[in-house]
């Protein structure tokens, strides 16, 4: 199935959910500062795992960095 993962299309199973396409991103699932928005909604880091996406939902993956 496929998704848009950070604005670029990705392919994912189809019963992909929000914490495989965390790790898909490159991000670490158990980091600190990382969220993450299905369709412009946040989703809370406890629901990662049960939140099963849809073919064409829009998946955003922040990741806070230190620097200065």
């Amino acid at each position: 199935m496929k998704v848009r993962l950070n604005g670029e299309p990705c392919e994912v199973r189809e019963d992909a959910s929000v914490l495989d396409v965390v790790a898909a991103s490159g991000a670490e699932p158990e980091g600190r500062g990382v969220a993450v928005a299905v369709d412009g909604e946040v989703v809370p880091r406890g629901e990662w795992d049960e939140f099963e996406l849809r073919e064409g939902q829009r998946v955003e993956v922040l990741q806070a960095v230190q620097g200065g």
